[in-house]
């Protein structure tokens, strides 16, 4: 498997992420190896709490969340996935598939040999990362979500029915539309809602600096390592060919039918696309009964640059709750 790697300097001086790196290989699935970054803070002895980021950001987007969690006594761990941030960047778009991204962080799980985890996922980091807790249940001691999801298969008139208290219950289908007709992505006007095309800037778009702004943008010199990116949203099952997915989607579910372990949900309500999905983890998780469920009625998709330190804090009481 063919793959780019960013140099360095394209990290430096960033801002509000003073983070060393760390570093460690996983197969690619075709024999050879793809190295994953990942971002290592707090007491090494203490139990991991793991966050996963999703589309097109990197582990950039936890810089609020992880002093505040790192100084409540917690190991904190943001690996970039697979195609972003300082991660390996395979270079064709057919190198990514759902199965694949998940093989991927579920090897660095292993290769770290994590335990007692506490997992931490926002969209795209929420539907790889709950796949790898349910295949690795016995790690896993409890979970949060924000602005995520995990569809059902089997019942997909919950997915429906929750999609529809979305004041745009097309949002993500439009935004597939749109970024199947891209040859290359501008990271930053993404992230800024400066796409009027995609029509979603409420409830979407984050407040950042040009420091900021150049941050998300740092990981893509060119569109040569934008292959992950670009197809991200398409990986999304919309026919046949999405079968395998499914299947993991449907796995994944079986476990959570009956997961009793601690599963608490913190969601901005103004984000289209997900603000959502909250209510099917809260009705259908066994562990979420009964938790705290936060809510942020301004929330936006891009929760952590909105509410980075208090996600951290409401993480916090939900480790030391249970």
């Amino acid at each position: 498997m063919k793959y780019l790697r960013t140099p360095e300097g394209h990290f430096s001086n960033l801002p509000g992420y003073p983070f060393d790196p760390h570093y460690i290989e996983v197969p690619d699935t075709e024999g050879g190896k793809l190295r994953v970054h990942y971002v290592d803070e707090g007491p090494a002895e203490a139990s991991p709490v793991v966050l996963f980021h999703g589309e097109p950001t990197w582990s950039f987007l936890y810089r609020k969340m992880i002093p505040v969690i790192a100084g409540a006594g917690h190991r904190v761990l943001a690996p970039d996935l697979i195609g972003f941030g300082k991660s390996d960047k395979p270079t064709l778009k057919t190198d990514y598939t759902f199965p694949r991204h998940v093989a991927w962080m579920r090897s660095w799980i292993l290769g770290l040999d994590l335990k007692n985890i506490t997992f931490f996922g926002q969209d795209w980091g929420s539907l790889i990362g709950l796949t790898v807790c349910a295949l690795e249940e016995s790690r896993v001691d409890r979970i949060m979500i924000s602005n995520g999801a995990l569809p059902d298969p089997r019942h997909l008139e919950r997915l429906a029915k929750a999609r529809s208290s979305s004041d745009d219950p097309e949002a993500f289908t439009r935004w597939q539309t749109w970024i199947e007709k891209q040859e290359s992505l501008d990271i930053g006007k993404i992230m800024t809602g400066k796409v009027p095309e995609l029509w979603f800037e409420k409830g979407v778009s984050a407040s950042l600096s040009d420091e900021e702004r150049a941050a998300y943008d740092a990981p893509f010199p060119e569109v040569a390592y934008q292959a992950g990116a670009l197809v991200f949203p398409l990986l999304a099952p919309r026919g046949p060919e999405a079968a395998e997915t499914l299947k993991y989607f449907i796995q994944a579910w079986e476990v959570f039918d009956r997961w009793e372990k601690p599963f608490l949900t913190a969601y901005g309500k103004a984000d289209p696309i997900l603000g959502w999905f909250d209510q099917v983890f809260q009705e259908y998780v066994p562990g979420a009964k009964g938790q705290p469920h936060k809510v942020f009625p301004d929330g936006i998709h891009f929760i952590q640059e909105q509410y980075g330190p208090e996600l951290a804090r409401v993480m916090n009481e939900f480790i030391k709750a249970t």
